[in-house]
């Protein structure tokens, strides 16, 4: 099977690869397994070095690189360059922090004394998506490989030249080969990896239906799994908002990596007081937004993914439609060439029908009116997912309660879900579950081992 770098902004295939053969699958798990022999003994600080290495280069190369991620996936390359420098700031993070987080942590029993010491568990499986290329391998590679395990990866197939790219960083940085491998599989030859007995745990962020199968898969194999999965992000808009910048953030929100982010801003809910005035700015805002070329520096939302990325989308707005939802603004194909779509307003959606419960994912916003925060509450949490969210109010204590009713990972008052080094980023629900980055996402793929001395 070929796997193919097709560039969204023309629809035009421009490279095409090879699938691994089984042969070259078997020597790929069998290097990593034997490399993790020796790096499980390599001290903290020179497993630093790799990572501060591969910092290093992707800062170094990151015109290149943000390139790569525009021409396969179609973000808008401030955006791509962007990524790019988180990525190697996750990098360092991991680098300068995972001696102290990974520290012996003592215990005072009865009797005797006890101390809980971290350890690696081996071949780690990861099952990456296209939207945000670097960053989402990074967060899960970067941690485990200074607990001292060893790295699979399964990227997605419309990113290949990335996916690529990634693992040539390791190899530049002179990690031992073996370290961190790219798989250039196809996603239905990825479950059965885990049932290999090399392989000790997966990762996986990307949809409900793969993580499902994964989970299904390392459940069976009694192997430790996280799954970081889809989300319909509430953004809640109370009486006492600043409008304008809630109306800014939501642009940020929404339209953020041309709307294709789990932790995308979704479903905004506004309470009656201020609805009107939001929404009429929002409309406005939304319509305004320049759709174009992602290599234009000029451009505010470039195409989606692919054309049958674009092809769902409008499907699913053609769904809404039939439902009862009604267009405010966009709703079509942008373009004739490429997988363009008009940012898009929906309102007027109906709780309790199938389409209300859907994640949208691309340039398309729902919009909601409620009497009043309580009832904001009760439609944020109406939803499958619950990765994250966001309030907007000037009451910071108010905004703090209310967060404490919402059923997500993650809230954020006055600010669009996001994501930095040092902060934990996952969900609950459907969403998935375990955590990433942070102390907590060095936490997850470790033997917890008590040592006891009586």
């Amino acid at each position: 099977m070929s796997i193919q770098t097709t560039n969204p902004a023309t629809n035009k295939v421009l490279k095409s690869f090879d699938e691994m053969t089984d042969k070259q699958l078997e020597t790929a798990i069998e290097k990593s397994n034997s490399v993790f022999q020796e790096w499980k003994k390599i001290s903290y600080g020179d497993r630093a070095k790799i990572l501060h290495k591969v910092a290093e280069l992707m800062r170094k190369k990151k015109s290149e690189l943000a390139k790569l991620i525009t021409l396969e996936m179609g973000k808008v390359i401030a955006q791509a360059e962007s990524e790019i420098d988180l990525s190697a700031s996750i990098l360092d993070y991991y680098a300068d922090n995972a001696a102290d987080f990974l520290a012996d942590k003592k215990l005072n029993p009865e009797s005797g004394e006890a101390f809980i010491r971290n350890s690696p568990i081996g071949v780690l499986f990861g099952v990456m998506p296209w939207n945000f290329p670097f960053y989402q391998v990074v967060r899960f590679a970067a941690p485990n490989i200074m607990v001292g395990n060893t790295i699979l990866l399964k990227h997605a197939s419309i990113v290949p030249q990335c996916a690529i790219a990634m693992e040539e960083l390791f190899k530049e940085a002179k990690a031992p080969e073996g370290l961190y491998i790219n798989l250039m599989l196809s996603g239905k030859r990825s479950s059965a990896l885990i049932s290999d007995d090399r392989i000790k745990g997966v990762s996986l962020t990307g949809s409900e239906g793969a993580g499902s199968s994964i989970a299904a898969a390392a459940g069976k194999n009694l192997k430790k799994s996280v799954l970081e999965l889809g989300g319909s992000d509430a953004f809640i808009i109370l009486e006492d908002a600043d409008i304008d910048t809630a109306v800014e953030m939501a642009i940020v929100g929404r339209m953020n990596n041309n709307g294709q982010s789990c932790v995308a801003s979704k479903r905004f809910i506004a309470v009656e007081a201020i609805a009107d005035e939001f929404l009429e700015k929002f409309v406005a805002k939304v319509a305004a937004l320049k759709v174009g070329d992602p290599m234009d520096r000029d451009t505010q939302v470039g195409p989606l993914s692919s054309e049958e990325a674009l092809i769902n989308i409008l499907d699913q707005v053609k769904r809404f439609e039939k439902a009862g939802a009604k267009i405010l603004v966009g709703g079509k194909r942008a373009f004739d060439t490429g997988a363009f779509m008009q940012p898009t307003i929906l309102t007027n959606l109906k709780r309790g029908v199938p389409t209300f419960y859907e994640e949208l994912f691309g340039p398309v916003a729902s919009f909601y009116k409620v009497k009043n925060e309580q009832e904001a509450i009760d439609l944020a949490n109406d939803s499958p997912f619950g990765l994250g969210g966001s309030i907007y109010t000037k009451d910071i204590k108010r905004a703090i309660q209310l967060a404490d009713q919402i059923d997500s990972g993650m809230v954020f008052i006055n600010q669009p879900t996001s994501t930095q080094p040092d902060l934990p980023f996952g969900g609950t629900k459907n969403s998935g579950y375990g955590r990433e980055l942070s102390q907590l996402g060095i936490d997850e793929f470790v033997n917890k081992k008590l040592i006891r001395v009586s």
